[in-house]
């Protein structure tokens, strides 16, 4: 997934109010035409809801998108932190795209690359992330997959999700495991957006609730997909398929 600009560089000062955080914009900005950027704490969005443990602390190296909308509060989005080891995308907002272009580049070798695809596609009260239609062995599969961005790293280099108590992510698999139960296939994909990992579990210590769902899901047949990605200024790419242990 490329950026429309390449990330301007800054230096985290603190997180606050979920959505907001204190950065420094430096002034050697590389590969960026804006001018005229000064030494001072600039409030720039932060699109993650999560507690982000393991992605900041005071001081760390972040990027961030600018965006030149009148409409705009705030110009910048903090998109990704550094922790002296990787780059962490912590921009959920943007999972759904890396999960797509998983998809069309061939990656995930159980989804054909040329499927017709629809993000936010309507199911009753609901919008499931990403719906697919495929043929295999001529019957028309019709795929559900929902999408969680994973930021959380801990000893032993593993990947976890979630990072805190997610009701929305209770009700995401219940709806996954009613598609299964009425004949679709459904996938739960994890998009691990830090290439400091090199496995991923489920945070049964921090939501038991959630780990208890997954397991009912995968027993009934919901698929596990954890996709692990490269981060650079210009792009983050979907590269491999961790393994997962639940």
């Amino acid at each position: 997934m490329l950026f429309p600009t390449p990330l301007i560089k800054g230096t985290i000062l603190k997180r606050y109010k979920r959505f907001l955080a204190d950065v420094i914009i430096q002034s050697d900005n590389y590969e960026t035409s804006l001018k005229n950027i000064v030494l001072e704490p600039t409030v720039v969005y932060v699109a993650n809801t999560g507690a982000m443990t393991s992605c900041w602390a005071k001081d760390w190296p972040v990027m961030l998108s600018y965006h030149d909308n009148p409409k705009r509060k705030l110009k910048y989005t903090l998109e990704m932190t550094y922790n002296g080891l990787s780059w962490i995308g912590i921009n959920t907002s943007i999972a759904n795209k890396i999960a797509i272009e998983s998809i069309k580049s061939s990656l995930i070798p159980t989804i054909p690359f040329d499927s017709y695809i629809k993000p936010e596609y309507k199911v009753g009260k609901s919008r499931i992330d990403i719906y697919l239609e495929y043929m295999i062995n001529n019957e028309l599969i019709k795929h559900f997959i929902e999408v969680k961005n994973v930021t959380l790293k801990v000893e032993n280099n593993i990947a976890m999700f979630p990072d805190a108590v997610t009701t929305r992510g209770h009700k995401h698999l219940r709806e996954l495991t009613s598609l299964v139960k009425e004949g679709y296939r459904a996938s739960m994909m994890f998009i691990v957006q830090r290439e400091d990992v090199s496995s991923f579990q489920i945070a049964s210590h921090i939501d038991g609730v959630y780990y208890d769902l997954i397991k009912v899901a995968i027993k009934e047949g919901v698929e596990i997909l954890v996709v692990g990605c490269k981060l650079s200024s210009k792009e983050i790419i979907p590269i491999k398929i961790l393994p997962y242990t639940i």
